[in-house]
């Protein structure tokens, strides 16, 4: 029922996910309706479309620049954020590798607060400029926004700190200068031989308990205990993984539903297929 959640407005658009129960959460809805999908979008008319949207820079009323990176479709954005709703709570730590818009991180920081951060990673400087602008611009995400890339994020229980930061990072390897998260979300679909090894890397689709050698390198490494990730993973046929970390440190991973993703990749490749 996905696509008939589109709406004329943001609170449309959250009562069509929550009619069609891929919104169900009280806590999560009341994130979707204090972040506004309109100030993450490149053009206003898509905002409470369901369908992915590319992201990139208005440069003319007849000319657009895309760098190869859409914004998700909400009702997509409404399964990560009901999925991870158990480990986003208040004082949490959370993660968004290929940040995109910044709408994820809008919404993250919506839901673990008082106490919590967010951390948001894009390769591309252009994309965390595009982030940037568009979590400054948003009433409900502005004031928890580091002023620049350069700035720490504040402890989470400082009063009026800024608990909220986007950075340029090339992310397949987690987060920067060991940052421990809570919560680790890669909304771009990752090839297993960009890991390690794309041979074995390969064989552990059809094993949901085999990590190998990934499971002692980051971002596995980086999650909490307990902790969880929301991962699409795949070459041609991608499937999302929830991968779950016990307060013990034992990682598992259940593959939850198929999806069709952007490559998770590196700057020259995404620069390459941008137009």
């Amino acid at each position: 029922m996905a696509w008939r959640c589109s709406g004329s407005t943001n609170e449309a658009l959250v009562t069509n996910l929550t009619r069609a129960s891929i919104l169900k959460t009280p806590r999560v809805i009341d994130a979707f309706r204090r972040v506004d999908r309109a100030y993450y979008v490149v053009d206003a008319s898509e905002a409470y479309r369901d369908a992915p949207s590319y992201l990139g820079h208005v440069l003319s009323p007849w000319v657009k620049r895309y760098y190869g990176a859409t914004i998700s479709a909400p009702h997509m954005h409404a399964h990560a954020v009901e999925n991870l709703e158990p480990f986003l709570k208040p004082g949490a730590n959370v993660l968004d590798v290929g940040s995109g818009s910044g709408y994820l991180c809008g919404l993250f920081h919506s839901l673990v607060q008082p106490g919590g951060t967010v951390l948001g990673i894009d390769h591309l400087p252009e994309l965390v400029t595009l982030a940037r602008h568009n979590l400054a611009r948003d009433p409900s995400a502005a004031a928890a926004l580091c002023p620049d890339e350069t700035s720490p994020v504040s402890e989470g229980n400082q009063e009026g700190g800024r608990t909220m930061q986007v950075i340029t990072a090339d992310g397949r390897n987690g987060a920067p200068k060991g940052q421990f998260m809570s919560e680790l979300l890669l909304p771009a679909f990752l090839k297993l031989s960009s890991i390690r090894y794309a041979s074995s890397t390969k064989r552990c689709y059809c094993s949901p308990l085999t990590f190998g050698d990934e499971s002692a390198r980051p971002p596995y490494t980086q999650l909490a205990s307990p902790g969880r990730m929301f991962i699409p993973v795949g070459d041609f046929s991608q499937n999302i993984w929830q991968v779950d970390k016990d307060a013990d440190g034992q990682v598992t991973k259940h593959r939850l539903f198929g999806v069709s993703y952007v490559p998770l990749t590196d700057a020259e490749s995404q620069y390459a297929d941008a137009r």
